[in-house]
């Protein structure tokens, strides 16, 4: 049974007397979301029973409220699949709502759509993802799994990711804010596994596992449309955002700061990019409101590369020397001795010696005990827990793995 189920019936059968349990599926109560969510009130649980279900259902307005959420649980975790139709689900102006163990797969534009209701001053908020699968768009143009708008203060954690199509996102945030994605799995991406901007701010992306994640696998900023910005006056893509201890193999480029400020990369370890490291960008450009890309962070990785264009990609329209690239360690496979090339003052690079993982062939990417990489780091506090949830030491290595 869903651990999250247990939870929910406890709240709902102690927390207030109007809690009700609604169950859904074949020969239930009621068939559908849109059936169950008419008649959800603050505090209900909707109880998918096991099955496959269609998709296209559409709810406007699904709110609990502070220590009374709505719960939408599948029995057991991967027991209900909700399948095809244009999108599987989209929410409407929902608040203080739980989602947990749903799968959903084959939509042909994008599978889970949450957002404002298109009003910019009262976001949707509160919301909660845990241990879903979200997998197989049929979409190939700009299709995202899961597309978050005007969202504030969530969390999506254990979740998984994986065939996006060939021109969207894994998660694509739109003017979201105070958010947190961690622990969680994105493969086999098109354009991106997390694109965050539209004046997105104070995201954490934490200790998630990202293989072939696309052209870029975090698009920490974008381009976008000036209707679509929350709020209307921001200045910029994305903001304030932390990317903590993730694992991050393949794409063309790990990281792409594309019209953001103040964003901290630290302590990822970065596997055989195809084309850059990363890129730093500006594609939404008018120096009368946005300011230029620039004020960011790169420091505490780890990388270990091949043959590139570049290390640091550097566009038009950006401030490429305020960025800060300290204590990062690099590691070139076919020319160990070779000095990475960056375009601002970076203090206490590392370079030229094996980082020795525990295992390369394995896709092990811990350290040995042995490894030149451990504990040469001091003077730094963040993160405080590796990609395993373990935390770093005083003295910590690069990566996003703590040393053994």
């Amino acid at each position: 049974m869903n651990k999250l189920l247990l939870v929910a019936l406890f709240m709902a059968g102690g927390s207030s007397l109007a809690a009700a349990v609604l169950p859904i599926g074949p020969d239930q109560t009621y068939a559908n979301l849109e059936a169950a969510a008419r008649r959800a009130q603050p505090g209900d649980t909707l109880l998918f029973h096991p099955g496959r279900y269609p998709g296209e259902q559409s709810v406007i307005g699904l709110q609990g409220r502070a220590g009374a959420r709505i719960y939408i649980i599948a029995a057991a975790s991967g027991s209900v699949v909700i399948s095809g139709g244009r999108f599987a689900w989209h929410l409407s102006d929902p608040a203080y709502l739980t989602i947990s163990g749903f799968t959903f797969e084959g939509q042909t534009q994008n599978g889970l759509n949450i957002d404002d209701g298109g009003d910019y001053t009262d976001p949707a908020h509160h919301i909660e993802l845990a241990d879903c699968r979200f997998r197989d768009l049929k979409g190939r143009g700009n299709n995202d799994l899961l597309k978050l708008s005007g969202l504030d203060h969530f969390s999506i954690d254990r979740c998984q990711f994986t065939n996006g199509a060939d021109g969207g996102s894994g998660i694509d945030l739109v003017g979201c804010h105070d958010g947190t994605i961690s622990a969680s799995r994105f493969e086999n991406m098109g354009s991106n596994s997390i694109q965050v901007k539209g004046g997105s701010a104070r995201i954490s992306i934490e200790r998630n596992h990202f293989r072939n994640g696309g052209l870029r696998t975090l698009n920490l900023g974008g381009s976008t449309g000036l209707p679509y910005f929350r709020p209307s006056d921001a200045t910029y893509e994305a903001a304030d955002l932390q990317v903590y201890a993730n694992l991050i193999v393949g794409s063309d480029a790990a990281i792409a700061y594309v019209g953001a400020v103040r964003v901290k990369v630290i302590n990822n370890t970065i596997i055989l990019p195809s084309a850059w490291v990363l890129r730093i960008l500006q594609e939404t450009v008018d120096p009368g409101r946005f300011v230029a890309c620039g004020d960011n962070v790169f420091a505490n990785n780890l990388i270990y590369y091949g043959p590139l264009r570049t290390e640091v990609n550097t566009g038009a329209h950006t401030r490429p020397e305020s960025f800060d690239f300290s204590d990062n360690y690099w590691y070139r496979v076919d020319d160990p001795g070779r000095e990475p090339q960056l375009p601002a003052t970076s203090l206490r690079q590392q370079w030229g010696k094996d980082p020795q993982f525990a295992d390369l062939e394995g896709a092990n990417y811990q350290l040995k005990t042995a490894s030149p990489v451990r504990h040469y780091i001091s003077g730094t506090t963040e993160p405080k827990l590796d990609f395993l949830g373990r935390p770093y030491g005083k003295k910590r290595a690069a990566g996003a793995f703590a040393a053994p």
